[in-house]
C-alpha cells in the first residue's frame, strides 16, 4: 500500500467516526427544547456541510496522481481541521 492510499484510508476511517457522532447528535436533538433544537439543527447542518466538503476533498485526493496528491494533502488537512473544530463545538454546546 502506498502512502497516498494509507493516508486516504486513515482520513476515511476518521470521517466515519465523525459521521457516527453526527448521527448521535441528531438523535440527541429529539430530547431538546424547541429553542435548543433550532440552535442544534443549525450546528448539525453546518457539520453536515463540512462532512460533505471533506468527502469532496477525499474524492479529489483519490483521483489525484501519485505525484499530485502531496499538493492536495494540505487542503485535506485544512478541511479536516475545520471539521474537527465543528465537531468539538457541538460537543461543547451539548455539555452546556
Amino acid at each position: 500500500m502506498n502512502t497516498k492510499d494509507a493516508y486516504t484510508q486513515k482520513i476515511e476511517a476518521e470521517l466515519e467516526l465523525v459521521q457516527a457522532k453526527l448521527a448521535e447528535f441528531k438523535a440527541r436533538a429529539k430530547s431538546l427544547t424547541a429553542d435548543a433544537r433550532i440552535q442544534h439543527a443549525k450546528q448539525v447542518d453546518d457539520l453536515e456541510q463540512r462532512v460533505d466538503a471533506m468527502k469532496a476533498k477525499l474524492k479529489e485526493l483519490g483521483n489525484a496522481s501519485e505525484d499530485a496528491w502531496e499538493q492536495l494533502k494540505d487542503g485535506v488537512e485544512n478541511t479536516w481541521g475545520t471539521l474537527q473544530s465543528a465537531v468539538q463545538d457541538i460537543v461543547t454546546n451539548f455539555k452546556k
